[in-house]
Parts: structure tokens; C-alpha cells; sequence
């Protein structure tokens, strides 16, 4: 199957509450009690998919890893537009 490449191409993401939001949570919570800076790790985490960007501490790293990081994305994503008002 050829990419027309002249066109806009979609991509949809499945809907399902996967927690995403609640993982994120956890995981800053978690990289902020181990001293380090969360928002640096976690996208190093979602750049990469290097789980080591996450401390195992409290679990984070596992927890992180149960989600995709697509979900991610797509959670911080939401987020944002939402602070603007752009929905």
C-alpha cells in the first residue's frame, strides 16, 4: 500500500482509559522524591523508550511501562490544549 503523500494523513489514536494520566502522576511523584527532575526523565523515557530514564523507585519504572508511549504522548497532549482552552 502506497502513502499518498500529497494529502494529510490521519492518525487515530484508540480512546480506552488506559490510566495514562494516573501512571504520569505516579511517576512524577516518584522521580520528585528520588531527587531528580521529572519532566527531564520522562521525556527522555518517551524519546527513547529507555525504561532506565525511570527510577524504580515505588515501582515508577514498571508502572511506566505498562503503558504505551503513544498514550503518553496523547495524555500530556490533552493536557496541554486543555490549560490553553483550545478545546
Amino acid at each position: 500500500m502506497a502513502i499518498d503523500k500529497t494529502h494529510t494523513q490521519f492518525f487515530e489514536v484508540p480512546t480506552d482509559d488506559s490510566g495514562a494520566a494516573a501512571v504520569l502522576e505516579e511517576v512524577y511523584e516518584a522521580l520528585q522524591e528520588k531527587g531528580y527532575n521529572p519532566v527531564n526523565q520522562i521525556v527522555g523515557y518517551i524519546m527513547s523508550g529507555d525504561p532506565t530514564y525511570i527510577t524504580s523507585h515505588k515501582g515508577a519504572r514498571s508502572l511506566i511501562m505498562k503503558v504505551e508511549r503513544d498514550e503518553l504522548v496523547e495524555e500530556l497532549l490533552l493536557e496541554y490544549i486543555d490549560s490553553k482552552g483550545w478545546n
